[in-house]
């Protein structure tokens, strides 16, 4: 009879594997950041000409709610305008309900404007509360398909423009909006 031996088998050490794991994992890392750093695309807002005011960051909110208005009825302006072969008056448009001509609470809370036409091409909207928003002027053109031109003034003082050119509002004071559609409003990255 042989004797019994007895063998320790000891268990395998997780150690080297956790260690393995963790080495892979940091790698993993390494490349994806290295990849996030070398393709990243800058964000930063494209600046705006000293006379023009960027419709997402210098607006205040009842200033963008009033370009949101004017940007929606200016479909409605052009039908009307086509019907009539003019451009509707603001009391016309206030009838119909179309805003910012409406005067109902939102255009009260947004600055009270006191819409005009003036030349038959632009509309002017008066603010009575400038510190809430600004005076509106929208430029339109005969081109149907073309953006209309919003202009603002903050000033408490400030009158109807006799001069309709960008170099006249300019120089007294009112400041183009433009909408900059860029990557940070679209989500679109394209490379």
């Amino acid at each position: 009879m042989s004797t019994p031996t007895h063998q320790v088998v000891r268990p395998a050490g997780a150690g080297h594997e956790t260690l393995n794991v963790l080495l892979l994992c940091l790698l993993i890392l390494a490349l994806a950041g290295s990849v996030v750093a070398w393709r990243g695309v800058s964000h930063e807002p494209e600046p705006v000409a000293t006379h023009q005011l960027d419709a997402r960051r210098d607006l205040s909110a009842a200033e963008q709610g009033i370009y949101a208005d004017l940007r929606v009825t200016l479909d409605e302006i052009r039908l009307l305008r086509e019907e009539q072969a003019t451009l509707p008056t603001p009391q016309n448009l206030a009838d119909e309900g179309f805003a910012p001509f409406a005067q109902d609470v939102s255009s009260v809370s947004r600055g009270g404007h006191e819409w005009q036409l003036l030349a038959g091409t632009a509309y002017f909207g008066h603010s009575q509360a400038p510190a809430v928003a600004g005076s509106f002027v929208m430029l339109l053109s005969t081109d149907n398909s073309a953006a209309p031109d919003i202009w603002l003034n903050r000033d408490t003082g400030v009158q109807a423009p006799t001069q309709l050119t960008d170099t006249a509002l300019s120089a007294a004071g009112w400041k183009q909006i433009v909408a900059q559609y860029d990557a940070g409003v679209t989500r679109e990255h394209r490379h």
